[in-house]
């Protein structure tokens, strides 16, 4: 196959430094083609083709993505559509690196975020997705809304859905309160956030980054770390990275794991030196103490001692292994400052670029099944 061929899902592109040929392999392969040493990765085909435009290479009229017309949970998607949904969202990484980052795409559409929860990263990154694919976007405040006078949450999705959106991003303290929008909503509905259930937009764009610097998913080990009974982030990822043939660890103490954690099929330590032993990437998670009705460490400090990462424990890890972190983190509590800043090892920073661009790609997908 040529390189100027089209590139079929869910493949990648190498490219040699020394001689400047090109193979397509398969994206699920992490090393370089064998004998080829000095290939690189590179995730976007080095094509002319008139097919792929580097600023806009998608279109309403554009094959589907997604299988359903709303993002609820990874679980649903199968490992096809999270291939395409990364491919697509490559591609949005190069726009948003680009001088001109908007396109037209959703011009005339209009995005809401509906957020009951407080938010930085993930409503911020909606708003500029949704407008550098030229959306009218609209941020509603539920402490100034209707909500804080005793609104339920189906008279809140009447009253949206007369308004008559395109597209609606909701975060909800309660677990399937996404679900119950998509069903009284003629809108689409992406999940941002239910409870303690999922985070379907955090665990993709924590797949890009994963792919991105190492190139797939096949074999990783990936520990989990810190609360995972109260983490959407830690439910989303371990079904992805597991659909996608990494080996996925949940790493807390006792009291922060789901009593019937086994039934996830990962593996469970208790123990942060058997857990980060051989790991590829170190996912640590934040205390939720706003989710906690009592106590389940005996103090920040006491947690920090034995299970927040800092030098000495990331050295359980396998050499060269990245931190990740979905933010907002508590420095000093499940992650020191020097390793949350350090570059060599921390993906924190990339996870937010990321973040756009995923979520770029989402609504992009979304919209191909808007009438």
């Amino acid at each position: 196959m040529r390189a100027t061929q089209m590139i079929p899902r869910g493949f990648h592109h190498w490219r040699d430094i020394s001689f400047g040929s090109s193979q397509i392999v398969p994206n699920w392969v992490a090393r370089s083609p064998a004998g080829h040493d000095n290939c690189v990765y590179d995730p976007l085909p080095h094509s002319t083709s008139p097919l792929i435009s580097p600023t806009l290479m998608t279109s309403p009229s554009a094959a589907p993505i997604l299988p359903s017309k709303h993002l609820l949970g990874i679980e649903g998607l199968s490992p096809f559509d999270v291939t395409a949904l990364l491919d697509l969202a490559e591609t949005y990484v190069v726009q948003g690196r680009a001088t001109d980052k908007k396109t037209a795409l959703l011009r005339g559409r209009t995005l809401i975020n509906l957020f009951f929860e407080a938010s930085t990263r993930t409503q911020s990154s909606f708003e500029l997705a949704g407008k550098r694919l030229g959306a009218d976007v609209l941020n509603m405040s539920v402490k100034t809304s209707s909500v804080s006078k005793g609104e339920t949450l189906i008279d809140t999705a009447s009253t949206l859905n007369a308004m008559r959106p395109d597209i609606l991003v909701v975060r909800h303290q309660d677990a399937g309160a996404a679900l119950l929008l998509s069903q009284k909503l003629d809108c689409s509905v992406i999940n941002a956030g239910d409870g303690a259930h999922e985070h379907p937009t955090q665990a993709l764009l924590d797949a890009l980054t994963i792919r991105r610097r190492l190139g797939g998913f096949e074999n990783l080990v990936v520990a989990i770390c810190g609360d995972v009974l109260h983490s959407r982030v830690a439910r989303s990822n371990l079904h992805l990275l597991s659909m996608m043939g990494a080996r996925v660890r949940l790493v807390a103490p006792r009291t922060l794991l789901p009593a019937d954690a086994e039934r996830f099929g990962v593996e469970i330590h208790t123990d942060m030196k058997t857990g980060l032993a051989g790991a590829d990437i170190v996912m640590m998670l934040r205390l939720q103490l706003e989710r906690m009705s009592g106590a389940f460490v005996p103090s920040a400090r006491e947690y920090f001692r034995f299970y927040g990462l800092d030098r000495a424990k990331l050295a359980y890890a396998k050499p060269g292994a990245l931190v990740m972190h979905p933010g907002p983190m508590n420095r000093g509590v499940e992650i020191a400052s020097d390793i949350a800043d350090d570059v060599q090892v921390s993906l924190i920073s990339e996870q937010v670029e990321m973040g756009v661009a995923i979520r770029m790609a989402i609504l992009d997908a979304l919209s191909r099944g808007l009438s």
